[in-house]
């Protein structure tokens, strides 16, 4: 059996997802590295093939015969100036002739603010079309008026999609091409507002050319996957979609006799440096629209690179590498360092004899004179627990759902796929938290077992808790401005139930296997008075602070561009990239922490728990001050205090997860240390 050129396609798409769009992927690695992989991939296809299940989400094409009826769908109407959706119909726009009907959602479209209508634009494949009549609005009210002209002074955009696709427009400024998704809904001119009543659409189309293929039955985003093993006739895919819109002055004196979908009376020129079609009160607005189809080269599992080239790629690739190679190199010596001093000071301490030892720690001081002290449990150790525990769990959810989505399972085609793997990867690791917190609550109380059942249930409570006070408050912003972003009062009681009848259980559940198992035993013991700590030149939570640059700079180059997918409405694809600068983020978390630990021990101070947390978890007060920098410097037109608090509520929301993460990488990291350097040395 031979695999099919679709599947093929598919395979090498997949590849792309890791490392970027296709053009980055063979600039980067060697031909024969990529021939390799490329025959790698064609065997997994082969073998997927023989259960005839392999999906990814937006990965099979939609077969179009000619004349069939092609339906553009609507999203909520978006703005970077305000980051507040509102729905399409909130404005009079024409509404189709069936009704407004919704799209299924997922929970991920839902907390993203996506809510997907059909439209009253109708398409027949490969059929152009020109002067299409849509309708004729009733006369424009105070309030209407009102509106149009504050969502055209807010910079609004529609969104608009086919198959799955959504509109793109491209302008010609400064001798370059510049792309958009979507098309604004008017414009302002002088004193005088005018609104686009024109679409001039482009449908890109390719040929259906598998002999083998798996059919996709249905409409809409309501899809029944079926193989077939019949020869395609002269089908077509959608493989793009482009917008032009134009403002014309409709004379409705010629529309007394023209019904929706008529053709309009007179030729319309449609010319997008013009305006013509000003918003006045208690004057209707007709809107018009033309198709036309073109045959392009774009195959079907490259239509979405248009979307996916992101601007400065190969900025952005150099400097990640070059950030990766500069903090990897940095980080190996710092920890070649250590080692040596490490090993060379326990060589020295061992070789000497009790008398020996007895006046070295007269004459020195480091970390051996805090030997009685170092496993003090710290203060607010439950507290510490929860926190390590959530941090946990929050990590391997990253690295769970980035792995996923570098692989292509999270595609940019699925809409609200990624939200929604976080939010169930994170429900279902409950289980990792709950067995991390109580592990290490018996481990600080030196197996004690009681007070198990409280840890775990403050685990389940503490970072849901926190992530459902901050999404009620800006929830409540959203309800109050009307938008399509604020959560519905059923997504919110799903949201409850995933915590407490899934989350929940799953971390007890997680803390009553801790209680069962094996805990980590001190290997010294401690005393009951305290040592004191000498005085410091420099109090230490000044390095604690400072720590936090290293892991910074191997962040933040990478943040700029997540930061610019979330508030300027980029698509984000690169999640190779993203799962490298993860990987090697929690390395350098890990190395900072401890070095900071080992630095304290050997001023001998014992007091290193929390210290050891907050070293590398103040990556997060960087990451805070960056989004600040990027409210005052990147996102200059944001505008009204509701804009303002969404922005700061859900910067605070990824501060806090980074913070936890983060912290509990350097936490654990040192705690292993320190066992294990204090297990090294002979004690009587």
């Amino acid at each position: 059996m031979e695999c099919h050129e679709g599947m093929e396609i598919i395979g090498l798409d997949m590849a792309d997802n890791i490392f970027g769009s296709k053009d980055i992927l063979q600039r980067s690695l060697m031909g024969s590295t990529f021939n390799g992989i490329r025959k790698f991939l064609v065997i997994l296809c082969l073998i997927l093939e023989f259960g005839h299940g392999y999906y990814l989400p937006g990965s099979f094409p939609h077969k179009y015969d000619v004349g069939d009826q092609l339906s553009v769908k609507v999203n909520s109407l978006t703005s970077i100036d305000t980051e507040i959706p509102y729905g399409y119909y909130s404005l009079p726009f024409c509404k189709p002739p069936d009704g407004i009907k919704d799209s299924a959602e997922n929970l991920g479209e839902l907390l993203m603010g996506d809510r997907i209508e059909n439209s009253p634009y109708r398409f027949n494949m490969y059929r152009n079309e020109t002067e299409i009549f849509l309708c004729k609005t009733n006369p424009i009210s105070p309030d209407e008026y009102r509106t149009l002209k504050e969502r055209i002074d807010e910079a609004y955009q529609v969104n608009l999609n086919l198959d799955n696709l959504p509109a793109i427009r491209y302008m010609h400024r400064d001798g370059f091409y510049v792309r958009w998704t979507g098309h604004p809904v008017g414009i302002k001119v002088q004193d005088a507002y005018y609104i686009f009543n024109h679409l001039k659409f482009t449908v890109l189309v390719h040929k259906y050319e598998h002999d083998t293929v798996v059919s996709v039955v249905g409409t809409g985003d309501g899809e029944l996957i079926t193989p077939s093993n019949e020869t395609t006739g002269d089908g077509y895919m959608v493989v793009g979609f482009e917008v032009v819109p134009c403002s014309v002055n409709h004379d409705h004196g010629l529309l007394k006799n023209v019904t929706p979908y008529g053709t309009y009376p007179a030729k319309i020129t449609c010319d997008p440096v013009s305006v013509g079609m000003e918003v006045k009160e208690n004057q209707p607005i007709s809107f018009t629209y033309e198709v036309s189809f073109v045959t392009s080269d774009i195959k079907w599992p490259s239509r979405w690179d248009a979307y996916l080239k992101m601007e400065g790629a190969k900025v952005h690739w150099f400097s990640i590498l070059n950030s990766l190679m500069v903090v990897t190199f940095l980080a190996g010596i710092v920890l070649v360092i250590f080692l040596r001093t490490i090993r060379r000071d326990l060589a020295r301490y061992e070789e000497l004899d009790k008398e020996a030892q007895a006046q070295m720690n007269e004459e020195l001081s480091g970390w051996k004179l805090v030997v009685a002290d170092v496993f003090r449990p710290p203060e607010n150790r439950e507290l510490l627990c929860v926190m390590v525990a959530d941090g946990c769990r929050i990590l391997a959810m990253a690295i769970v759902t980035i792995f996923f989505a570098a692989l292509g399972f999270m595609s940019p085609a699925a809409r609200g796929t990624l939200i929604t793997g976080m939010l169930m990867f994170y429900v279902f690791l409950g289980v990792i938290a709950g067995f991390v917190a109580v592990w290490l609550w018996r481990t600080l109380a030196a197996g004690e077992p009681r007070g198990w059942f409280s840890v775990a249930w403050r685990v389940a409570c503490f970072f849901p808790g926190i992530s459902f006070l901050i999404l009620t408050v800006l929830n409540s912003l959203l309800w109050g401005s009307g938008s399509t972003g604020a959560i519905p009062f059923t997504t919110f009681l799903v949201l409850i139930l995933l915590w407490f009848c899934i989350s929940v259980p799953l971390t007890l559940l997680g803390g009553f296997v801790a209680t069962k198992g094996r805990y980590l035993q001190y290997p010294v013991r401690t005393n009951q008075i305290p040592r004191e700590v000498p005085p410091q030149r420099f109090p230490s939570w000044i390095l604690v602070l400072g720590a936090g640059t290293l892991p910074f700079g191997t962040l933040f180059i990478e943040l700029f561009f997540i930061m610019s997918s979330i508030w300027l409405g980029r698509v984000y694809y690169v999640f190779g990239f993203l799962f490298i600068v993860l990987i090697l983020l929690v390395t350098v978390c890990a190395e900072v922490s401890l070095v900071l630990t080992y630095m304290h021990l050997c001023v001998e101070d014992w007091r290193w728990w929390w210290k050891s947390f907050f070293a590398s978890g103040s990556v997060s007060l960087y990451v805070f001050l960056y989004s600040i920098n990027y409210l005052v410097f990147d996102l200059k037109t944001l505008s009204g205090p509701v804009s303002a608090m969404l922005y700061l509520g859900y910067s605070i929301f990824m501060v806090s997860a980074m913070l936890l993460a983060t912290g509990a990488v350097g936490f654990l990291t040192s705690f292993l240390f320190v066992h294990r350097l204090f297990s090294s040395v002979k004690i009587d």
